[in-house]
């Protein structure tokens, strides 16, 4: 087994418990899922999430959008998530 912290914690997204931070990741060796300590945002909790339960959040810098499993639960943080504007062009006279 080995435990790695994160230094700094990666902005993650858990399914079905929100955006937050990893703040660490376990490893049980070939035979199991990563796990990813996670501090969850909206709730404080801290959750040890399974790999297949965790996405990167959106990184608008970084041209990454939410993954399609965040998108379709609608993910309520504001980690680049693209909000649509309308844009008027103003003619001169």
């Amino acid at each position: 087994m080995s435990f790695q912290q994160l230094e700094p914690p990666i902005p993650v997204h858990v399914l079905d418990k929100g955006a937050g931070f990893a703040i660490a990741v376990i490893d049980y060796g070939q035979e199991h899922n990563l796990i990813w300590v996670t501090a969850i945002n909206d709730t404080g909790e801290i959750w040890c999430a399974p790999n297949p339960r965790v996405r990167m959040q959106a990184n608008w810098t970084m041209g990454r959008a939410n993954p399609v499993a965040v998108q379709a639960r609608g993910n309520g943080d504001c980690s680049g998530d693209i909000e649509t504007v309308r844009v008027e062009t103003i003619k001169p006279n």
